[in-house]
């Protein structure tokens, strides 16, 4: 049985999707009931599906002093860190502690994959890569965090999380066991992951990609739409932050039944959920809002759908946001607790967008239009391949 967690303050938190850059963005395409996906754009050869671009990527290039790094992945990071002042926070805790007492856990996929596929494409006559592309910090799962330690000035431990989707759900468990074991006293958490062809190419190769934009828990669903995002989030004790928004608790689990297919029973992802409740000391009825993880692919849809029916009270709100942003990967774990997070400080529970006749597994939980109501507890979900899963809980200050 998991131990009750000290809940940590989420003291400062940004999103950039699909949607646009920042909160306030995302909060409006929400309440409007607007999505972010678009016909593909992006793969460098044909590919009908649709596609949650951020638009600015293309612009966002970094300053000559961390040229090394460019790539698409730290662009987008680059242009995450910019919203909703998060950059400065993120220095003023590095003042407050010290660069030393600072950790950085951040998720991704992809990293600087789309540069490493540029440079297979771009091999010279004797096989060698490009001279522009002939950096080795580019082309290593560990690209994206060492950028941002590098931006951030951040000396404290910097790990690297790549567990596909559950990617950057886990970054706030292992953010909460470093401030537990006093190694640091606050982590800047979450994840960067962009468009590439071997994203989309392989996906469509497993025969998950939707023809249209993904419709999460319909009847009719046909697959997922991916999509790119950036998130972050500095997480602190409670009495750095006492009226910020709190992680209550996490629940991690790995059942390892396929490589790529949920447990028919949902066995894993019920460990974390309950994991979850266990650590924030809450009962189900006590949760007012989940965040599905709900990416339109027909099995996970499923087993997640017949999951929360059994396990909440018909009062309980559930919705996915993929519709809005598409499956941003290891970034959709972050992505989602912000719409958690957003979803308590402003009381609204977004609609399921792409859903019109659910599917038959769903229970009376799932909301398919956007809902206005108090918001006290919320949960997010972010189950990955290899039966990886995470579960987040956020909650308010109590008054």
């Amino acid at each position: 049985m998991s131990v009750p967690i000290q809940p940590l303050a989420v003291s400062a938190f940004t999103a950039t999707s699909a949607l646009g850059h920042g909160l306030e963005s995302h909060l409006a395409a929400l309440a409007a009931s607007r999505g972010g996906l678009r016909p593909n754009d992006f793969s460098s050869a044909p590919l009908a599906c649709w596609i949650g671009r951020v638009d600015g990527v293309e612009e966002a290039q970094l300053p000559a002093a961390h040229a090394v790094w460019e790539c698409r992945n730290n662009r987008l990071a680059w242009l995450g860190l910019h919203q909703d002042h998060f950059l400065e926070r993120a220095l003023d805790a590095r003042q407050r502690y010290g660069a030393a007492r600072v950790a950085l856990v951040l998720a991704t996929s992809t990293a600087g994959m789309g540069a490493t596929e540029e440079a297979y494409r771009r091999l010279d006559a004797q096989g060698h890569i490009p001279a522009d592309l002939r950096r080795p910090l580019i082309h290593s799962p560990h690209s994206l965090a060492g950028f941002v330690a590098e931006a951030l000035g951040l000396e404290g431990p910097c790990l690297t999380v790549s567990t596909a989707c559950s990617s950057s759900a886990k970054v706030f468990a292992n953010a909460e066991r470093l401030i537990r074991l006093g190694l640091v006293d606050a982590v800047v958490v979450g994840g960067v992951d962009t468009l590439c062809d071997s994203v989309l190419f392989g996906f469509n190769a497993l025969e998950l990609v939707s023809p249209e934009p993904c419709r999460p828990f319909d009847q009719a669903r046909r697959g997922i739409s991916v999509g790119e995002a950036a998130g972050f989030a500095l997480l602190e004790r409670i009495d750095a932050a006492p009226r910020a928004l709190r992680l209550l608790g996490y629940g991690e689990s790995s059942d390892a039944h396929h490589m790529s297919t949920p447990h028919p029973e949902g066995l894993g992802a019920e460990l974390a959920l309950r994991d979850a409740l266990e650590r924030a000391g809450l009962r189900a009825d006590q949760v007012d809002y989940i965040n599905l993880h709900g990416t339109a692919s027909l099995k996970n849809d499923e087993v997640e759908a017949a999951l929360v029916a059994r396990t909440f009270p018909a009062s309980t709100r559930a919705s996915s946001t993929k519709g809005y942003t598409g499956h941003t990967l290891g970034a959709a774990g972050i992505l989602e607790a912000a719409f958690a997070l957003l979803a308590i400080q402003h009381g609204l529970v977004p609609g399921s967008l792409g859903c019109t006749t659910p599917d038959a597994a769903c229970g009376p939980q799932l909301a398919l239009e956007n809902e206005r109501r108090p918001v006290e507890v919320a949960l997010s979900n972010s189950f990955g391949f290899g039966g990886n899963n995470a579960c987040l809980a956020f909650g308010r200050a109590p008054a």
